[in-house]
């Protein structure tokens, strides 16, 4: 595929077949997006962020409390520092378990320390991840304290 591209850039082939065009977008689409996920990347860890939705075990407080363990789905606005390591981490070599602990670091800071608020060293446990969806932000949410 690729020798035939070659070829037709070079002009050897002035009509392009259907196994041409058909490799044509292959090659472009294989040059293009790592170059568009790097853009995107450097924006979202600049000054957009991510959305994390996620469904897991989360343990912040004591039995009987609100913040005891429990399963729970959660949708948060990551902020940007947040964002830049776990995409560090997910094309890094980073291990599930490593990118894990960036999104739990995350979450944490976003809906149980509430951004550094009044419950700074909060220790949340981040278990059993049943699944994880982030997104590119291009508008930031702010919150209200």
């Amino acid at each position: 595929m690729r020798r035939m591209v070659e070829r037709h850039l070079s002009g050897a082939t002035t009509r392009p077949g259907k196994r041409l065009l058909g490799a044509l977008a292959q090659e472009t689409e294989s040059e293009w997006q790592p170059q568009v996920r790097a853009v995107e990347a450097a924006r979202v860890a600049s000054s957009g962020g991510l959305a994390t939705s996620c469904r897991a075990y989360f343990d912040s407080g004591p039995e009987g409390t609100s913040d005891a363990g429990r399963v729970r789905d959660i949708t948060v606005a990551v902020t940007p520092s947040h964002a830049a390591a776990i995409l560090a981490a997910r094309e890094g070599a980073a291990t599930v378990s490593d990118l894990h602990d960036a999104v739990a670091e995350a979450i944490a800071d976003a809906c149980f320390r509430q951004g550094g608020g009044g419950r700074v060293g909060l220790e949340v446990r981040f278990a059993d991840v049943e699944w994880l969806n982030m997104a590119f932000m291009s508008v930031q949410f702010a919150t209200a304290v």
